[in-house]
């Protein structure tokens, strides 16, 4: 089956160390929407709204390889203010500085799939390049509500050595 995407969309970049809000989902996928709403609401009580800090997901298993009970994803905004103790389950994070392979996807979620399998199994062979310790991540660049869902944007991050 022939993909959407090609070699020349990946760029490398030098990723810079990026201190975070993070809430973490643990459990089935299908529940996230619930973590979800806990994190915006936290984030906007804490002034840390999409416009200001960007936002990420850090992507520790793959939802359709992993028992829903093993699942785990972290929902975080940028800041570079300390994350306060708080009710929500929200703590301090950061992603590593360093180099990734990055691929921008613009459409629904479901165009993160085939994405994310295109850099993973088919560039990564290719490139012969190495993952650093650190999951994939994504930085949701547009999305809904500030767009129509079919027009947001997402930049996938693949750690490289």
């Amino acid at each position: 089956m022939a993909t959407p995407f090609s070699d020349d969309q990946i760029r490398i970049v030098d990723f810079p160390r990026t201190s975070l809000a993070v809430l973490t989902h643990r459990g089935d996928p299908a529940l996230i929407g619930e973590t979800i709403r806990r994190f915006v609401a936290w984030r906007i009580a804490a002034g840390l709204t999409r416009q200001l800090s960007a936002t990420f997901n850090i992507l520790h298993a793959d939802p359709e390889t992993t028992a829903p009970e093993h699942y785990r994803v972290d929902v975080c905004a940028a800041t570079d203010r300390p994350v306060a103790p708080n009710d929500q389950g929200i703590t301090a994070g950061h992603i590593p500085g360093g180099r990734c392979a990055v691929l921008r996807v613009t459409g629904t979620c479901t165009a993160l799939r085939p994405a994310w399998n295109f850099l993973y199994a088919d560039w990564l062979p290719r490139s012969g390049e190495v993952l650093r310790d650190f999951p994939m991540f994504q930085q949701l660049v547009r999305f809904f509500p500030d767009v129509q869902e079919q027009d947001a944007v997402t930049d996938l991050f693949l750690p490289l050595e």
